[in-house]
């Protein structure tokens, strides 16, 4: 669902103003650390001029404590220097708690994003989960520079949600909890206690949810959304009935790791706060001050043989068979690729043999995602776009980083949500 959204307290905040973790039972062991510093140097290396500036590598860069001060000075810069005009609620909320995280002010930023919040239509309970992400992301933004002006929205949002129509998903619920949470830690005095109750009841309902999602083997959701889940549930006052163990999450997630997983920017910034013991809920109260930025010392690696890759034969089909829609087909071709290619070179080498499988790509904070195929595009008017599955299960992965195998089928489906 990552993909597509483009896709959050039995605790409270210590004395010193950050948020406390159950860090004995959940912390990243020494032996691991490693690990959490290769994908820190890989995030922070992400940061360029010439990539588009990524709000949430800026606030996981902050919560983690940066390594490079250039890299956060560059994207603070270019964030603060950026228009509002243009962004989504949740891109311009991520925008404010990115530059607050780098102790930048976010200038009339925040005015837009509450003129945007105030005028967001009421959206039917029925309405696709992930379209409760920027509106939760919102609040919680707004929470953290003004809870009183915020109360109202958080409450409308509250509201809609405890309708209870909408399908459930991870990354919105771990998003709606941090949002909600920020709001109930600081409901003003003398407020109505009909706020109190009404996010209580929802957090309570949301985290059921969230707690339904936990795997066996500690995944949540699934490995992309687990990162969000774990902030959400360390910080929930309202715990849910099913005993969390963060510790075999914890685990699970340091051996994705090992096994390469976690390679994206994006990925990297859902998943690093958690590893450092930090949520959302932490970015005011960032330390700014300067100080000398240490490199972690990586275990070094041997330098691999270089080999010559075989090649493997991925069938790939495309299909459209939405009403409504001029253009049905359902098209497969075998594409013959070097292993370990990634999915983006399938469907490059099936747009070379025949131009039916012409595709074009639109460039989002999680990477490349496929907006048409066959002059065939998404819209967000009509709810449609382009699915990835192999079999008949759903990448979690993008074209740009999900890696085929030999005799996989993979299926670019278009859907109607």
């Amino acid at each position: 669902m990552a993909w597509f959204s483009l896709h959050l307290l039995h605790l409270l905040w210590a004395a010193a103003g950050t948020s406390t973790w159950a860090r004995s039972s959940c912390s990243v062991p020494q032996t691991a650390q490693h690990l959490v510093d290769g994908l820190q140097v890989l995030l922070e290396d992400s940061v360029s001029s010439a990539a588009p500036p990524n709000p949430s590598v800026l606030i996981a860069m902050n919560l983690a404590g940066a390594l490079s001060a250039e890299a956060r000075e560059l994207l603070a810069d270019r964030l603060g220097a950026g228009d509002s005009a243009g962004l989504s609620v949740g891109q311009l909320a991520l925008t404010i708690m990115a530059l607050n995280s780098s102790c930048r002010d976010p200038g009339n930023k925040v005015s837009v994003l509450y003129g945007q919040m105030e005028a967001w239509p009421p959206s039917s309970p029925s309405a696709p989960a992930w379209t409760f992400y920027g509106p939760s992301l919102a609040v919680l933004a707004l929470c953290q520079e003004h809870p009183g002006r915020a109360l109202p929205v958080a409450a409308r949002l509250a509201k809609i949600l405890a309708a209870g129509l909408s399908p459930f998903n991870t990354d919105t619920g771990a998003m709606v909890t941090l949002a909600l949470t920020c709001m109930y830690n600081k409901i003003p005095e003398g407020s109505e206690e009909g706020y109190r109750t009404l996010f209580s009841q929802v957090l309570k309902d949301v985290v059921e949810n969230i707690s339904m999602r936990i795997k066996d083997n500690g995944i949540i959701g699934d490995v992309y959304s687990t990162g969000l889940a774990m902030q959400a549930l360390s910080v929930t006052p309202e715990p849910p009935n099913k005993e969390w163990d963060c510790k075999k999450t914890m685990d699970t997630i340091l051996k994705e790791i090992e096994q390469g997983k976690f390679h994206n920017p994006m990925s990297i910034a859902q998943i690093l706060p958690s590893l450092k013991g930090k949520t959302y809920l932490d970015v005011p109260y960032v330390s700014c001050s300067p100080g000398h930025q240490v490199q972690p010392t990586l275990p070094s690696q041997p330098s691999p043989v270089p080999t010559s890759a075989s090649n493997i034969t991925v069938a790939y089909t495309i299909n459209n068979q939405l009403k409504g829609v001029e253009l049905v087909f359902n098209e497969t071709i075998d594409v013959s690729v070097k292993d370990g290619s990634v999915l983006l070179v399938v469907l490059e080498e099936a747009q070379r043999r025949n131009p039916m499988f012409k595709f074009v790509t639109t460039m989002t904070s999680w990477g490349l995602v496929v907006s048409s195929i066959n002059n065939i595009a998404e819209s967000v008017h009509d709810r449609t776009y382009w699915q990835f599955l192999s079999g008949k299960t759903p990448l979690n992965e993008g074209v740009a980083d999900y890696t085929p195998r030999d005799h996989e089928h993979i299926t670019a489906n278009f859907t109607q949500y």
